[in-house]
């Protein structure tokens, strides 16, 4: 059998790409539109905003809030439609409630 081959998630300025990362202690999520190669809004657990209100960066809860705050962020910057990048990482878990929590603040993907 040959290995599967995924393609390639390309975002521009008019629907810009949500890009994922999870460690096993923190997630990361960053708005980046490809056609310049820059990053227009980023949030991740890192952050004051979001350690002062959970006790472990590392569960549903703190991903749950990175999901809002990028929701709030993209929308002050008129940004509802993207496109969601999970790399290689299943859309399961901790991946999915940013994802959930992203939409609900109005984020359409």
């Amino acid at each position: 059998m040959g290995k599967r081959e995924k393609k390639k998630i390309k975002g521009n300025n008019l629907k810009p790409r949500l890009s994922i990362y999870r460690s096993n202690k923190h997630i990361y999520a960053q708005v980046i539109d490809d056609s310049s190669s820059k990053t227009i809004i980023s949030c991740s657990t890192l952050e004051l905003e979001v350690k002062s209100k959970c006790l472990n960066t590392s569960n549903k809860l703190a991903s749950k809030l990175v999901g809002e705050i990028i929701g709030t962020r993209l929308l002050k910057e008129n940004i509802n439609e993207i496109i969601f990048d999970r790399g290689k990482r299943p859309y399961h878990g901790r991946i999915k409630e940013l994802a959930e929590a992203a939409r609900l603040k109005g984020l359409n993907f």
